[in-house]
């Protein structure tokens, strides 16, 4: 059992391609459990992900770590994965986890993404973000993970701590204790897409500089509101 973990917030325009990308997936729907975290949504997210998840709950712990650590002690699956709302999964995604797991040794797997919205300006965004996760892997001097595509060994992330709940930088974060755990991997066939409407809104490079800002000063900071998602 594979348990996936999606946290939300006002989301009703993004959620169903999210859920519907996770229901055509490769493998069997019994061997993976879809589990939504809301942060207290005013719209009619709730609604639309009881169509699809197995479970969907409000948080009791704050900010958007707090919403996947709730997931995760919920989860029963062995394996436990995170993605966002507004995020595209392709259909061998959860195959490919099942696959890597496989080794023992491994605690924390990710990969890429790509722009769900078309330009070059995104892609060339996520080019570079691309780029700059796979010298860290393969130099193995940092690990550039992302809560939108990222798969954890249970044990090994409970016994790591969890993600911090702070407001931004907690996906990155958490590899730093997963090694200590065991193997953290980046594989390239783990493709997510992502969506870059929130950089779209506030421009790239004023998103980047608030959320280098924030991750810098230990995650959290009241000078900008970009990254700070209004979980609980």
């Amino acid at each position: 059992m594979i348990s996936v973990i999606i946290p939300t917030f006002n989301e009703e325009e993004n959620i169903a391609q999210c859920l519907v990308s996770l229901t055509h997936q490769t493998v069997s729907r019994s061997d993976y459990e879809i589990i939504v975290v809301d942060g207290g949504s005013k719209d009619a997210t709730c609604g639309i992900a009881k169509k699809y998840a197995d479970n969907v709950f409000t948080q009791t712990s704050k900010k958007v770590g707090g919403a996947r650590n709730d997931g995760i002690m919920s989860a029963k699956g062995e394996i436990v994965a995170t993605t966002d709302a507004d995020c595209i999964l392709p259909p061998n995604w959860i195959q490919v986890i099942k696959e890597d797991f496989k080794d023992r040794r491994l605690a924390q797997l990710y990969g890429p993404v790509y722009p769900i919205e078309v330009g070059i300006g995104n892609k060339f965004s996520l080019l570079l973000a691309n780029t700059f996760s796979r010298i860290g892997y393969y130099s193995q001097t940092f690990y550039y993970t992302l809560g939108c595509n990222t798969a954890f060994r249970k044990d090994s992330f409970l016994k790591a701590g969890m993600y911090r709940c702070i407001d931004a930088g907690d996906d990155l974060e958490i590899a730093l204790r997963m090694k200590d755990q065991g193997k953290v991997v980046f594989d390239g066939r783990l493709k997510v897409g992502f969506s870059m409407r929130r950089y779209r809104q506030y421009g790239t490079l004023k998103s980047l500089y608030e959320w280098v800002y924030i991750v810098s000063h230990g995650g959290e900071s009241e000078k900008y509101s970009y990254t700070q998602k209004k979980y609980k």
